[in-house]
């Protein structure tokens, strides 16, 4: 099993960045894949980005392509998810999560066994 803790989290005006970081730790000898999901005040908790063990794939949810960039360390057991460009509608609780694989890898919640305890973006003027 591995632990998530999410950081990052705060309040930006629209157009502003912020950058979320999740830390690994215990089993971090197993191959995971790390993905990121939000959750909005009202609404169902959502696929934003995945990125495969070794970082060399990764996709990210329509609504925030060309916007959110995931990224990760192996060697410092942490992932990152650059956001840019923000919008109100990116409000919401982020969740880091870890999905066991060595190659194939989801986007599908389910599939995901660790979850972070989430930190909150806010997008507002």
């Amino acid at each position: 099993q591995v632990q998530l803790v999410e950081s990052g989290g705060g309040l930006v005006q629209p157009g502003g960045s912020l950058r979320l970081s999740c830390a690994a730790s215990g089993d971090t000898s197993s191959s995971y894949a790390m993905g990121w999901f939000r959750q909005a005040p009202g609404k169902e908790r959502e696929f934003v980005a995945v990125i495969n063990w070794s970082g060399t794939t990764s996709y990210v949810a329509d609504s925030v392509k060309g916007r959110f960039t995931i990224s990760r360390d192996n060697a410092k057991n942490t992932v990152w998810l650059q956001m840019n460009s923000l919008k109100p509608e990116d409000t919401a609780v982020y969740y880091c999560a870890a999905q066991k694989s060595q190659g194939f890898y989801s986007d599908y919640e389910g599939d995901f066994r660790s979850w972070g305890q989430g930190t909150q973006v806010t997008v507002s003027s």
